[in-house]
């Protein structure tokens, strides 16, 4: 498959609004891509708009769009069609995550963060498939995350949803490969992003000790700029790589996890106790 040029081809972004998916913008405006914004936070799209506009794409629209309700999202696929033309490339980008263990975690809330990491994904990629398939050499990213490698206590719904999503992705690639359509999973480690700390606290947390520890972790392990993960990103979509671990700790929990799939936990435990 030939390398993506992205030079005045319609980039589709959800999760436009901060962190990696805002980032992605701002990077694939300096490439003079057509950019169509999808988010919930309808002032930060436009604030992530009127910047992609002033660094140089080709053009902007945002689409103020709650990934949580359900829809099929053949609406945004026909509005992105009826601005733009054709998606040439699909950039599945929003997450969220809860706090607590599976047990404190509530199922509406367990709901609420499967649709947005994973049911969105699949019915937004099902809405623009048809726009895809049209357009020679386009290209479909989602985002799992470390926590699609490997799955920590404390975070049952999210790796729930990651690894899902990383089996969605690969199966779509073996379909998708041979009729021209480029697929990459991605998996982020520490990304300075607000997921963390903006995490849905499930279940009973009076002390507020829930919030705080994921505040906690947000600024002790969410280290890498997200500029740095969408310039890895970009590069992998222009290269058509299938598969995309960003940072270090993520490529050393993707090996751990090959080795010893049934231990790596425990490893890493006894390590961190070293470390510590």
């Amino acid at each position: 498959m030939q390398r993506f040029t992205f030079a005045g081809r319609t980039c589709v972004i959800t999760g436009a609004a901060g962190g990696i998916g805002s980032a992605l913008a701002l990077d694939l405006a300096k490439r003079r891509s057509v950019l169509a914004l999808v988010d919930r936070d309808a002032d930060g799209l436009e604030r992530v708009a009127a910047l992609a506009r002033e660094i140089g794409a080709a053009d902007v629209s945002t689409y103020h769009v709650d990934l949580s309700d359900g829809g099929d999202r053949q609406d945004l696929a026909g509005a992105v069609l009826g601005r733009h033309g054709p998606a040439d490339l699909l950039i599945n980008n929003a997450g969220v995550t809860l706090t607590g263990t599976f047990e404190q975690n509530s199922m509406a809330d367990i709901d609420w963060l499967l649709e947005i990491n994973l049911h969105a994904v699949i019915r937004t990629t099902k809405a623009f498939l048809p726009q895809l398939l049209e357009r020679p050499g386009s290209h479909i990213v989602t985002m799992s995350s470390l926590f699609g490698l490997l799955a920590p206590p404390g975070q049952v719904a999210y790796a729930t949803s990651k690894y899902a999503v990383r089996g969605f992705t690969e199966g779509l690639r073996h379909e998708l490969g041979p009729r021209g359509v480029g697929v990459t999973v991605v998996h982020p480690g520490g990304i300075r992003t607000g997921i963390a700390a903006n995490a849905r606290v499930s279940g009973l947390d009076p002390a507020g000790e829930q919030a705080a520890q994921a505040r906690r972790f947000a600024e002790a392990a969410l280290t890498m700029p997200p500029e740095e993960a969408a310039r890895q990103i970009v590069a992998a979509i222009q290269s058509r790589r299938p598969r995309l671990v960003i940072t270090r700790e993520a490529r050393a929990g993707d090996w751990l996890t090959r080795i010893a799939p049934a231990r790596y936990w425990a490893i890493s435990e006894r390590v961190a106790r070293r470390f510590q």
